[in-house]
C-alpha cells in the first residue's frame, strides 16, 4: 500500500523523487529479508564472519547495470528536474526465491545444518559469545592447568590486558559488520547508511531514512578505511535533490536549502507489474516531526565534501560546476541579509541534532559552531572567480564578525561568572559593558557548583537579556575542532570536561547538554515533551555518537588521553546494550527509554574514534586551523574601543 502511494505521488507531481529502473528489486527484497533476520543473530564469532560473508555475497550478485549515466552510477547531466529524464538502470530479472524454505535459507546463510548446535564459550563478563577471547585464554594456559607468557607465567594484569584488547577488537569488528549491513544502495551503488537498524522495534517512523546529519559519522568511517566511493555517491546525490523545489503550505523556502534525509523507495513501473523502479524520496522537513527546518544539513554536507577532498586526494568533485553552485546557494542562504544585529545564524528551534522543542531557538552555538567550520571549508574549496568575488568578499567579513562574537560574548569561566554577577543593567550607552542587557539574576544556582576554578566554556544560546547557561557539547567540541575557540579557551573546555567528568560522562559519554530541564522548567520550555523528560533524549542523554566529535577536539589539542577515557567507557557496555541510540538517568545507567538500538551513528561514532586514536595524524581532514588574518582581527577588535563612531553614508538616491 505504501508503495502504490509513493507511485501516486511520484506520477501526479507532488513528490520530488530520483528514478533508478530496477525490474528485479522483488527478489533483492527477499534477499534483504533474509538479511534481516541474520541481522538479530549478533554474534562476534567466527559464525558471525560467515553469515555477513555469505549475505554480502548474495547481495553482489544483484547487479544493475546503468542504461545512461557515469560508470560510478552517478549522474553528471542537467540540474534541475531534466536532469533525472536519463537516470534510469537497468538489470536482469533476479532467480526467483520462490520454494526456497527457511532450512534451505539457513543452510545458505550459515553453510551449516540449520538446527545443529555450535558451541560458543559463553563470556560472562560481556554477556555474549567470544569465541576470540576463549581462543587466548586457551593459548595462555599451559598442559599442567596453568598460564605461561614467552615460558613464563604472566602476571594477572597481563592476562587481563590481553583480554581487554580482544574484547576491543572483536567490538570494533562487530561494528564494522553492523555499519556495513546499514547500508543503502541505489541502482547497486551505496549512497548512505540508514538511521537505525533495529529490527525488535514496531514502529519505524523514519528511523530508514539517510539522514544528513546522521551518515557523517558513518561517512567520515568510510574514509578513513578507504572506501570513497559510498561518501562521493552520498555527496553527488544529495546535491541533485538540494535543487528541488520545497513547498510547505504554498510557502517555498531558499534554493541552497539541503533535504534533512531521504528514503529509498520502490514503486512499480507503470505499465509492467514484473517490473519496479528505485525512487529517492527526500525529506526537507516537510513530514518531519513538528516540521523543523534542517539547517545544518548544508553545513555539514560542505564539511564532509572538505573531508572527502583531503582523505581522497581526489578535488575533481569538489571542483565540478555543479557542487561550487551547490556551495554558493549554501553560502547565499545563510548570507542573507536579515534583520538581525548579530553575525550569528537566527535559526528556530529544533533545526540541528537537538530537533525537539528545547529552547534553543535564537542564536545555538551548535549552529554557530558548523556555520564557522562551513565558512572556513567553503573558502578553501570556492574557485577563485571573478563571479564569486563579492561572495567571497561577504564570507571574509562575516567570518570576522562571527569569530570575534561568540569568543567575547558567549565564553564563560570563573571570571567571566564574576563579572556578569556584577552587571550594572539598563545602560544606554554605546560604550556600555552589559551590551546584552542581561540580568545577574539570571545566573543559575547549579552553574556557581559547576564551574570548576580551571576551566570554561560556551555558553548555549546568547539574545537580548538571555543567556542560555547550559553546556551543550557538540557546539563546545566543534568550537575546537573549527577553531572557532581561542587556543586557551580550547584548552579550558576540556579542562572543564575532565574537571566534570562524572557529570558530562559518567558511565556513557557523552552528555548532549547539561543539566537537563526539570519541573516547572521542564513544562514550559518543552511543552512537557514526554520524550525530552529529565535526563533523556535532547534534555540530558548521554549520546556514544558524540565520541567522535570529542575524539577529534582532544586529538587536535593534542590531548587524546581524554577522549581514550571515554571510549574505553564506552566499551565496557555499548555492544552488550546493542549501540543504543541514547542512554537515560544522571549517570547514563539506563539504556534510553525510546532510544532505537543498532543506531548507526552510535556505531559509526565508535569506530570513527577508534580509527582516529589508531592514526591521530588523520583528523586534519576535519580540523580548521586558526586563521592568522581572523586572530589577528580578533586581537584588534578587543584592543579597540568597543564603540564604533555613527554618521550618515554618502548614497545616491533614484527618485
Amino acid at each position: 500500500m505504501a508503495s502504490l502511494e509513493a507511485f501516486v505521488q511520484v506520477m501526479s507531481g507532488t513528490s520530488p523523487s530520483i528514478y533508478c529502473f530496477n525490474p528485479c528489486f522483488s527478489n533483492v527484497n527477499r534477499v534483504f529479508s533474509v538479511q534481516s533476520a541474520v541481522n538479530n543473530v549478533r554474534r562476534r564469532s567466527s559464525v558471525a564472519e560467515k553469515v555477513h560473508s555469505n549475505t554480502r555475497t548474495l547481495r553482489k550478485g544483484l547487479r544493475f547495470n546503468a542504461a545512461e549515466g557515469g560508470s560510478d552510477g552517478v549522474f553528471h547531466g542537467k540540474t534541475g528536474v531534466n536532469r533525472l529524464e536519463n537516470m534510469t538502470c537497468k538489470c536482469q530479472q533476479a532467480e526467483s526465491g520462490r520454494g526456497v524454505t527457511a532450512e534451505d535459507k539457513n543452510r545458505i546463510l550459515f553453510g551449516d545444518e540449520p538446527n545443529r548446535p555450535i558451541p560458543v564459550p559463553h563470556n560472562p563478563i560481556t554477556s555474549s559469545p567470544d569465541i576470540d577471547e576463549f581462543k587466548v585464554v586457551q593459548q595462555l594456559k599451559n598442559e599442567n592447568g596453568g598460564f605461561t607468557l614467552n615460558g613464563k607465567p604472566p602476571t594477572a594484569g597481563t592476562v587481563q590486558e590481553k583480554l581487554e584488547n580482544v574484547r576491543a577488537n572483536s567490538i570494533e569488528d562487530e561494528a564494522w559488520s553492523l555499519l556495513q549491513d546499514s547500508v543503502v544502495y541505489y541502482c547497486n551503488n551505496p549512497v548512505g547508511t540508514i538511521a537505525a537498524n533495529d529490527s525488535s522495534s514496531t514502529s519505524v517512523l523514519n528511523y530508514d531514512q539517510v539522514f544528513i546529519r546522521d551518515f557523517i559519522p558513518s561517512g567520515i568511517a568510510f574514509l578513513l578505511k578507504g572506501e570513497y566511493d559510498i561518501v562521493r555517491n552520498f555527496i553527488l546525490h544529495t546535491l541533485q535533490l538540494q535543487s528541488w523545489e520545497k513547498t510547505m503550505d504554498c510557502y517555498s523556502p531558499g534554493q541552497g536549502l539541503m533535504p534533512a534525509s531521504f528514503k529509498v523507495r520502490t514503486v512499480p513501473l507503470d505499465g509492467d507489474d514484473s517490473a519496479t523502479e528505485d525512487v529517492l524520496d527526500p525529506d526537507f522537513g516537510e513530514a518531519a516531526i513538528g516540521r523543523v527546518a534542517p539547517v545544518d544539513s548544508g553545513l555539514w554536507w560542505i564539511i564532509l565534501l572538505r573531508a572527502y577532498g583531503k582523505c581522497s586526494g581526489d578535488l575533481s568533485v569538489q571542483e565540478r560546476v555543479d557542487v561550487q553552485t551547490g556551495i554558493k546557494m549554501i553560502l547565499k542562504l545563510c548570507l542573507a541579509d536579515g534583520f538581525d544585529m548579530f553575525p550569528t545564524l537566527l535559526v528556530t528551534d529544533g533545526s540541528c541534532m537537538i530537533d525537539r522543542r528545547m529552547g534553543i531557538h535564537g542564536h545555538p552555538l551548535e549552529i554557530q559552531a558548523l556555520f564557522y567550520s562551513a565558512l572556513l571549508s567553503a573558502r578553501e574549496m570556492l574557485a577563485p572567480e571573478d563571479a564569486s568575488a563579492d561572495l567571497i568578499q561577504a564570507l571574509n567579513n562575516r567570518l570576522v564578525a562571527l569569530s570575534f562574537h561568540i569568543k567575547e560574548y558567549y565564553w564563560i569561566d570563573m571570571r567571566k561568572l564574576n563579572e556578569i554577577y556584577r552587571y550594572k543593567t539598563e545602560e544606554y550607552s554605546y560604550d556600555a559593558v552589559n551590551k546584552f542587557n542581561i540580568y545577574p539574576d539570571q545566573i543559575p544556582s547549579w552553574l556557581v557548583q559547576f564551574m570548576p576554578s580551571k576551566g570554561g566554556y560556551l555558553i548555549g544560546n546568547l539574545q537580548p537579556a538571555h543567556m542560555d547557561f547550559r553546556f551543550f557539547s557538540l557546539g563546545n567540541l566543534w568550537s575546537i575542532v573549527s577553531s572557532l575557540a581561542t587556543l586557551d579557551q580550547s584548552h579550558a573546555i576540556l579542562d572543564l570536561i575532565e574537571a566534570k567528568w562524572d557529570e558530562l560522562v559518567a558511565d556513557m559519554p557523552l552528555k548532549i547538554c547539561y543539566p537537563a530541564l526539570e519541573e516547572q522548567e521542564w513544562r514550559i520550555i518543552t511543552g512537557s515533551d514526554p520524550k525530552n523528560t529529565p535526563w533523556s533524549y535532547h534534555n540530558g542523554g548521554s549520546w556514544p555518537t558524540l565520541l567522535w566529535q570529542l575524539t577529534v577536539a582532544s586529538i587536535k589539542m593534542n590531548r587524546p588521553e581524554i577522549a581514550l577515557k571515554a571510549v574505553e567507557t564506552a566499551e565496557k557496555r555499548i555492544s552488550r546494550d546493542k549501540w543504543p541510540e541514547y542512554y537515560d538517568t544522571k549517570r547514563a545507567r539506563f539504556i534510553g527509554k525510546q532510544s532505537r538500538l543498532f543506531q548507526t551513528w552510535s556505531i559509526a561514532g565508535y569506530l570513527v574514534a577508534k580509527l582516529l586514536l589508531a592514526n591521530p595524524s588523520a583528523a586534519k581532514i576535519l580540523v580548521n586551523e586558526e586563521d592568522s588574518e581572523l586572530a589577528n582581527a580578533f586581537s584588534s577588535m578587543i584592543s579597540a574601543s568597543p564603540r564604533r563612531k555613527r554618521g550618515w553614508k554618502k548614497k545616491s538616491f533614484i527618485v
